[in-house]
């Protein structure tokens, strides 16, 4: 009963997240959250910068992404100890990647790719397992993890879609660019994203056009498959679970570019695309070498009560709040947009 309230809740939750932000966030005012003056210029003016919702949203969809992972994991008697070194160790790792491979790939040294950060985290996360088994007592079970990991990437990604609607980057083709059947199917969902800051506007002049919904896709699509994996997890087909949640997002992804029209590099397959392809053959290595697939329920199935009990945790609580804010400062700290702040008294408030 419990395993069935938390998969309700959650896709109650996401979903009304997802019909939310797909519905204002392409508007101008959503990009923008806050502006901090930070130099002034003379004459009651001031130089700012921008924080904006692309950070916010984003640090969300990393914080029910941890969330997701440490319900599963308690769920199977992953230790707390483990848990940290594991999510905090993928962090360190994945972030910053989402920086790297976008300069390497794009040339770009001011964007995030996500793209590039999962291929990162998929190459590393069965090491990083069997890094934190060597300074824990009871070993982490390789494939319920990877398989918690791999429904928290979906539904962290999927939710995570949401900032890119807001930033109006991963953008899709424009609807007069796209064949008798697309323009069907997108003739009443698309976006039109509007305001001159959105990447869409700035690097394509496609503000103001509808365009194919592909971030919307995306969520909806990583959001249902996270789902669908949880319910797999929680009969304990971690393999199953595991595989569904991998090869769904990896191939979506390399089929996904060929309805976007943001910059990807300057091959006709590009390198995001080739990272989703091998992305999809590692997972299958990985699992099939993977010591639990022995059988195909590897262990007893999860206690999911006893993983929603592991977040009401003082330490958990407050390094979850920390990353948060890390994540939120990383990422919703705008190098690409700017801003000129004025400020005034009202007189008749004297």
């Amino acid at each position: 009963m419990v395993s069935i309230v938390f998969i309700i809740a959650m896709s109650l939750l996401c979903g009304a997240m997802l019909v939310v932000g797909c519905t204002y966030l392409p508007d101008e005012r959503w990009q923008v959250l806050a502006a901090v003056p930070t130099r002034s210029c003379g004459s009651g003016r001031w130089h700012g910068v921008n924080f904006t919702f692309y950070g916010l949203l984003t640090a969300n969809a990393y914080l029910m992404a941890l969330v997701m992972l440490l319900v599963l994991v308690a769920a199977v008697d992953v230790p707390l100890g483990a848990f940290m070194g594991l999510a905090l160790g993928m962090l360190a790792v994945c972030v910053p990647a989402s920086r790297w491979v976008a300069k390497l790939v794009e040339g770009k040294a001011h964007t995030f790719t996500v793209g590039g950060a999962v291929f990162v985290g998929i190459v590393v996360a069965p090491w990083m397992i069997a890094v934190v088994n060597l300074f824990v007592e009871r070993p982490v079970a390789m494939l319920p993890t990877l398989a918690a990991l791999g429904i928290s990437y979906a539904i962290g990604e999927g939710l995570g879609r949401l900032a890119c609607i807001s930033f109006g980057c991963c953008y899709g083709k424009p609807l007069s660019q796209c064949g008798p059947l697309a323009q069907r199917l997108f003739s009443r969902f698309h976006f039109v994203f509007t305001g001159p800051t959105k990447k869409i506007a700035y690097a394509s002049g496609l503000d103001n056009q509808p365009v194919v919904p592909i971030q919307a896709l995306t969520a909806i699509l990583y959001v249902v498959t996270a789902m669908l994996g949880t319910i797999l997890f929680v009969l304990g087909l971690y393999a199953s679970a595991f595989l569904l949640t991998a090869i769904i997002t990896q191939g979506w992804r390399v089929y996904s570019e060929v309805l976007r029209a943001d910059y990807r590099g300057d091959q006709a397959f590009s390198a995001y695309q080739w990272m989703g392809v091998v992305g999809m053959i590692y997972v299958v290595l990985v699992a099939w070498l993977s010591p639990s697939l022995g059988s195909v329920v590897a262990l007893s199935a999860p206690q999911i009560g006893q993983g929603v009990g592991a977040l009401w945790n003082p330490v958990v609580l407050i390094v979850f709040q920390g990353v948060w804010l890390t994540l939120f400062w990383y990422t919703g700290k705008s190098s690409v947009t700017g801003a000129s702040l004025s400020f005034h008294v009202h007189p008749e408030k004297v």
